[in-house]
């Protein structure tokens, strides 16, 4: 798929991450340089990757029934999701009927509801577990044996859940093949994308599978992930309206991360950790949202 990692590990001082899962900064990897040879003054540069306009196969332009949930506390209106930041790269995203999906389930940071979708990468064992609770309905790993890309669409309710696979980068400094997941959910006429442990920037191919974005949660750590001028190089690209930072060890990390967007886009802090966003309420102009984790 044409999928070439762009970016190399960005190194720097081991970041310091919860204690449950201090053991994962004991390893660092080897910081590696990609050179570009100059292009010729006559050729004109390659156009970057651009997303498409349309999200693909968006669940809202098929008819989708509301079920009303009177029964519950705060039900969502048909046009609402619910996003709750637990912590780490694990959000619990909550559709009308009740879906509730818990993204890079794991054993160290789980929600306090059993969900009924949960989605996995592979990079380090705090985006995936070998043993979910059974009783989730849907298990989903970002990843597939012998470095095969998995293949995931499917519909649940008022949910639709798609990925699109991009490699992450081994301990011994080479390239494991689709081991992540972008996971994007279409609920109530919005496109959620959860980009996972990325690193690397996107190719036009990846882009026009991914489609339109209106909600992004992005990884902001700016080493294990991918360094902070590739990922603002990837918000660039998708253009969501709204930006989600997650995956980040400490407030200096984040804010090393809001100080680099400060330069391109509006950055709001919120009180709490509970987001209900609708189309009608997506900013007008581009926005970083902070949600504080749990």
């Amino acid at each position: 798929m044409g999928d070439v990692m762009s970016r190399g590990y960005v190194g720097g001082a081991a970041l310091r991450f919860l204690a449950v899962i201090g053991f994962l900064l004991a390893t660092s990897l080897a910081a590696s340089a990609q050179g570009a040879a100059p292009a010729a003054p006559t050729i004109k540069p390659a156009a970057k990757p651009e997303i498409l306009q349309g999200c693909p196969g968006l669940i809202a332009t098929r008819p989708m029934p509301f079920l009303p949930a009177a029964s519950r506390v705060a039900a969502l209106k048909a046009d609402e999701v619910r996003l709750d930041y637990i912590g780490h790269s694990t959000f619990l995203i909550e559709s009308p009927q009740g879906v509730r999906i818990a993204t890079d389930y794991n054993d160290y940071v789980r929600p306090p509801v059993t969900p009924d979708i949960a989605t996995m990468n592979h990079a380090h064992p705090s985006h995936y577990t070998d043993h979910p609770d059974p009783a989730i309905k849907y298990v989903l790993r970002g990843w597939a044996d012998d470095e095969k890309p998995a293949r995931i669409d499917m519909q649940f309710e008022d949910v639709r859940v798609r990925n699109v696979p991009t490699n992450i980068r081994t301990y011994d400094g080479g390239t494991e093949r689709h081991g992540n997941s972008i996971f994007i959910f279409e609920i109530a006429n919005l496109c959620i994308a959860h980009l996972g442990h990325l690193h690397h920037t996107l190719t036009q191919q990846q882009l026009n599978e991914i489609g339109r974005i209106d909600v992004v949660l992005v990884p902001v750590d700016g080493s294990y992930t991918l360094d902070l001028d590739g990922m603002v190089e990837v918000l660039h690209a998708l253009k969501a309206p709204l930006m989600i930072p997650m995956h980040y060890f400490s407030r200096l990390t984040l804010d090393r991360f809001l100080d680099r967007v400060r330069q391109e886009w509006a950055v709001e802090i919120a009180a709490v950790p509970t987001l209900v966003v609708s189309r009608t309420t997506l900013p007008v102009k581009p926005k970083v949202l902070v949600l504080p984790g749990h």
